[in-house]
């Protein structure tokens, strides 16, 4: 990724785990670990009257719930949550939202597509979905090793995370929220997730993206068996094309990872760069006709594990059908049933 030194941060470290912190006046920060490469989420907890909306959960582990308990009962036990946001349906933001809304009492708040995709990854585990992804995964050249781990990963989503309520508060674009007495306008964002949520504070000038924009890495943008043929790559482009329209480029910016920072809008001009930078990167692979799972390690050189194989080729399949999209490449399916793509 190119450097973030046009960006300044206000809190130059992050929190200990369980223990929130003030932020920004009547934001805490509060910080939980994954057992993940990507080894923590963010998770802000909003002033809201007699309490405090809390923005997204973690994912379901018992250390996860342990650190719930204990901020329940120490810096929250006089001024309890009042209502739940969750972002996204990523584990990390969404996955102790049911035990976490029943726990408290909770009313949960999320897009319409976001509840609807946590149900439906929720059910993975079925058969002819797991069949349906191996033949997928085959398809674009992976090999049985890779997709075993890879359908395992995906099979472990209804265990990292709790059943949502059967009622939820939908949020959509356009809209706001008023917490504490201050008005939040709602985006939403795709590429990362179909209809990711944001918050926008113009008074305050804080700017909560959950994934969409990260100060030190590049948020995941994926292509998904269930939709093979998608975009995510255009849909997460235009997303922050928008935000260089919509979003004051003086806001503190509270991220789901990394740390708090300003300086948006070169942020945002950064990673637009990163992504015209890959899909040269990826033409000049394919000068001649390659599985898109060959083009995987001219993308990420490095060693990766199972998890991190999963998201590096779901990253690579979006540069490939941005760029099939835009009619950059061609794409052929051989007699073997695979399919190759090359440089138009």
């Amino acid at each position: 990724m190119p450097s973030d030194s046009a960006l300044l941060f206000p809190a130059p470290t992050a929190p200990e785990p369980g223990r929130p912190v003030e932020i920004a006046p009547g934001i805490l920060w509060l910080r939980l670990a994954l057992p993940f490469a990507l080894d923590h989420v963010n998770i802000y907890l909003i002033e809201d009257g007699p309490g405090w909306a809390v923005l997204d959960t973690g994912i379901n582990d018992a250390r996860s719930r342990a650190w719930w308990e204990g901020v329940l009962a120490g810096p929250l036990a006089a001024r309890p949550p009042t209502r739940l946001i969750v972002t996204h349906f990523h584990p990390d933001h969404v996955g102790l939202a049911g035990w976490l809304a029943e726990r408290c009492g909770l009313e949960l708040s999320m897009s319409r597509t976001e509840y609807l995709t946590t149900q439906l990854h929720r059910r993975w585990a079925e058969p002819a979905e797991i069949e349906a992804r191996r033949a997928f995964f085959a398809a674009n050249g992976l090999a049985e090793g890779p997709i075993d781990a890879m359908v395992q990963r995906d099979i472990g989503y209804r265990w990292l995370t709790t059943d949502l309520p059967l009622a939820y508060r939908r949020l959509t674009a356009g809209g706001t929220l008023t917490i504490g007495g201050r008005r939040f306008e709602l985006l939403t964002g795709g590429g990362h997730a179909a209809e990711q949520v944001m918050l926008l504070c113009r008074e305050a000038a804080l700017f909560l993206p959950a994934d969409q924009v990260l100060a030190k890495i590049s948020p995941n943008v994926s292509v998904w068996p269930q939709e093979p043929y998608g975009d995510p790559l255009g849909e997460y482009l235009a997303s922050l094309a928008g935000l260089l329209r919509t979003v004051p480029e003086d806001v503190l910016v509270l991220p789901a990872h990394n740390l708090p920072f300003r300086g948006l809008h070169a942020r945002v001009r950064e990673l637009s760069l990163h992504h015209d930078q890959r899909c040269q990167a990826v033409a000049e692979a394919c000068a001649t006709p390659l599985l898109p799972a060959e083009i995987v390690p001219r993308l990420f050189p490095r060693a990766l594990d199972s998890h991190q194989v999963s998201f590096a080729f779901g990253e690579t399949m979006a540069h490939v059908n941005y760029m099939l999209h835009r009619g950059w490449m061609l794409a052929e399916t051989g007699a073997d049933g695979r399919r190759r793509v090359r440089a138009a």
